[in-house]
């Protein structure tokens, strides 16, 4: 069994999902690295293999899926277990992809901590093969259409919460603007992603 020493990497951008994960797991025995994303995690692995790595998906500078497909092209990690928590890439095609990836576990958020644990558990029992990276082609055209299919409903969500703003009562504005706030923020994120594959693609040719 792995000791509990050795560090388990959590990649996540929101401040109070990160250190909630931080403490359950410290609680547990674990030594826990943090990164606020794909690019800080890239970094931290560059020197660290860690045991496990937890990541939620949508993450600005690098999200989940590149930070795996990175991983599983580099020997050293190749063999890495991953668990993907996400409260916005939800649908089977997301799962799919992320099986394809070689998640060994997908977590939705707001997640129970048992099952966390359990997850965690099993992935730090269970002996791992090195996953085979996918293609660069395969990988760019899956992660674009779950990327082009999560920014049309937000863009899509968006104009509904726009319309109905107008026909609040003024004691509900702000909070619903705050949540028109994060929505659109989400949807910036999703739309750099893209950006960075065309970007990519176009360096490539």
């Amino acid at each position: 069994m792995p000791k509990k020493s050795e560090p388990i990497l959590i990649v996540e951008d929101l401040k109070h999902v990160r250190e909630m994960l931080e403490i359950t797991l410290g609680f547990r025995g674990y030594e826990v690295l943090t990164a606020n994303n794909g690019e800080e995690a890239l970094k931290i692995l560059m020197t660290t293999k860690p045991r496990l790595v937890i990541t939620d998906i949508l993450m600005p500078n690098m999200d989940g899926f590149s930070l795996v497909h990175q991983m599983r092209q580099m020997s050293t990690l190749s063999d890495v277990p991953i668990i993907f928590l996400s409260a916005t890439y939800t649908k089977a095609e997301d799962y799919d992809f992320a099986e394809k990836l070689g998640a060994d576990k997908f977590l939705k958020k707001p997640y129970n901590v048992d099952d966390l644990l359990m997850a965690v558990d099993t992935a730090l029992t269970t002996r791992h093969e090195s996953v085979r990276p996918l293609d660069q082609k395969e990988f760019n055209q899956r992660h674009r259409e779950r990327l082009e299919q999560k920014l049309k409903h937000k863009n899509d969500l968006i104009e509904r919460m726009e319309k109905l703003l107008d026909n609040l009562p003024l004691e509900q504005r702000t909070q619903f603007e705050a949540l028109l706030k994060a929505e659109k923020k989400e949807r910036d994120t999703v739309l750099s992603e893209l950006n960075s594959i065309s970007k990519g693609e176009e360096q490539s040719e």
